[in-house]
């Protein structure tokens, strides 16, 4: 059994995968929740500001196309599968600014897709999955959505 099937070894990887890329470390990235296949970051709005005293969009971008991306690296960790994932094509919407730290929620966008992730992987050695991201707002609204594909390639040796 690979080791990142256990939980916390996997949030390890996936916090150091983040770290040890400088874009992503500069928008200071952290997991606030991972279950029932929901991956949750936050950011604060001070590594993250544009200069009207608000989020970037590019960081809200970022933040979302990232957090999707832990999302399925997390599900491949779970199952012991090593992967290399790629965002293959992605549509945002700005709808409000964000005047507060930032947090994303990440999902699958079709839970039929996420039950055959696996197991298209394990069969084909690659897979593509769509999934989505929204920045929400404290006061309950969502300042921004994202929605993306994805592909897994398993990764040999």
């Amino acid at each position: 059994m690979d080791a990142l099937t256990d939980s916390g070894v996997a949030l390890d990887a996936l916090n150091a995968h983040f770290a040890g890329m400088p874009p992503v470390a500069a928008l200071q990235p952290t997991v606030a929740d991972w279950r029932d296949g929901h991956l949750q970051l936050s950011a604060p709005l001070a590594a993250n500001i544009n200069d009207k005293g608000c989020a970037f969009g590019g960081s809200l971008v970022s933040l979302m196309t990232i957090g999707a991306w832990g999302l399925v690296f997390l599900e491949l960790a779970q199952a012991g599968i090593e992967a290399d994932i790629f965002v293959a094509d992605s549509r945002v919407r700005y709808l409000k600014p964000v005047f507060e730290d930032i947090v994303i929620d990440a999902t699958f966008d079709d839970a039929g897709e996420r039950a055959q992730l696996v197991d298209t992987l394990r069969k084909q050695g690659r897979a593509s999955i769509r999934l989505k991201s929204e920045s929400l707002l404290a006061e309950g609204g969502v300042a921004a959505s994202f929605v993306g594909r994805y592909v897994a390639i398993v990764r040999n040796g």
